[in-house]
């Protein structure tokens, strides 16, 4: 299968584990955009399929940036870069047949329609499989393709509906939601494997399968301990503002400035902050001797804790701690967190194809590298070239 050349005769061509392989997008928004984004840093040639009004990401401003033709949206461009844009209108014949054609080319094709309205358009699973019987076809919703199959996916409502809000806030509070669209990232990531490990059965087999991801069951896996606590243990959690549940300390703590993250996860890091914070004689309390017994009497610790960090501030703390292998640290800003990564040499910021910064791929690989050659495309920008491309 021929890949997708370069259209810019000095674009390099895609590298990487995965080059070769061709993956049509006919998904948007965030989930699906940010499986097919890792997957394109991996070599993957993305065709990203847009309707005329294109990805609403598009149009989720501010933040923008300066574009080619105009002003571009930060959110966009976090989940598009190594990706080729091509605009179709399935309730067109032709484009429509463009879109078969392309699904029949793809060695993976990736969509987040309402549940059952592929078919319409013949790009449903079995319609793609008649034509190209070894295709890994993966789907995601909301909430499934049964009793859920009409619900809206949004992550709001899933981190609602999962039980995350009620988790997330001050006790005597509003529930809250994460800052950022946290399950939309888990279902990409969980859709990502999904894709590499149907590709690793192909290989082995020959045979192609359909996958499905949805966001509350993404979800549910995600909050771990938590939905552990019910499903095996019977205990429905609580919000608990930024205390743990089963681990303290384990949260933010006031210094004589400042709030501090600061955790013992276990004894010989308690014995550590015991040790840098000059409080011998919680060692020797039988209140504290064991991560349960801590956690048992945190109302009693917590004071304690906070009068021996009363004497410095929060830096000063942090640097004694951490030299002491207490680990700790700073509520920073977003702004503060890309600079910390900077100064750890974690390099954060790539710039795709030369355009506006990017967060990199946060996965280190000795042999196979991401690469960053494409920046987010514009609307259309290779509507032609593509459609050329199937022609051949």
């Amino acid at each position: 299968m021929a890949d997708l050349p370069p259209l810019d005769p000095e674009e390099p061509g895609p590298s990487g584990p995965l080059a070769g392989l061709v993956v049509a997008d006919f998904s948007r928004v965030l989930a699906g955009p940010y499986a097919t984004m890792l997957l394109g840093d991996l070599g993957a040639t993305v065709v990203k399929v847009e309707g005329p009004a294109g990805d609403d990401t598009r149009t989720w401003q501010p933040p923008t940036v300066d574009g080619p033709g105009g002003p571009v949206a930060t959110y966009y461009l976090s989940i598009n870069r190594n990706k080729h844009s091509v605009v179709l209108d399935l309730k067109d014949p032709e484009d429509r047949a463009v879109a078969q054609r392309l699904a029949a080319r793809a060695d993976v094709l990736i969509e987040n329609f309402m549940p059952g309205s592929t078919a319409k358009w013949g790009l449903d699973v079995d319609s793609v499989r008649e034509t190209n019987p070894s295709v890994i076809y993966c789907s995601i919703s909301g909430f499934g393709d049964e009793g859920g199959a009409k619900l809206g996916g949004y992550d709001l409502l899933v981190q609602a509906t999962s039980g995350l809000m009620s988790l997330t806030g001050d006790p005597a509070g509003t529930p809250y939601r994460a800052g950022v669209a946290v399950f939309d990232v888990m279902t990409g990531l969980h859709a990502a494997v999904a894709i590499l490990a149907a590709l690793r059965h192909r290989e082995a087999t020959g045979e192609g399968q359909h996958v499905k991801t949805n966001l509350l069951s993404a979800a549910l896996s995600s909050l771990v301990n938590q939905t552990s606590a019910y499903v095996a243990g019977g205990v429905v959690p609580e919000r608990m503002g930024n205390a743990h549940l089963s681990l303290f300390p384990y949260e933010p703590l006031p210094t004589g400035d400042g709030e501090l993250i600061v955790i013992a996860a276990n004894d010989h890091q308690f014995r550590r902050l015991c040790g840098a914070i000059d409080a011998p004689e919680l060692l020797e309390d039988p209140r504290f001797a064991s991560m349960v017994e801590r956690t048992r009497h945190r109302d009693e610790l917590r004071p304690l804790l906070l009068d021996k960090l009363a004497a410095k501030g929060a830096q000063e703390w942090f640097d004694v701690l951490s030299a002491a292998g207490v680990p700790c640290g700073p509520i920073n800003t977003v702004d503060q967190g890309i600079e910390l990564a900077e100064s750890l040499g974690l390099a954060p910021v790539v710039h795709p194809g030369g355009g506006p910064g990017a967060v990199r791929n946060p996965v280190d690989y000795s042999a196979t590298p991401p690469d960053y050659r494409r920046r987010p495309p514009a609307l259309g920008a290779d509507t032609e070239a593509v459609k050329a491309w199937l022609a051949d």
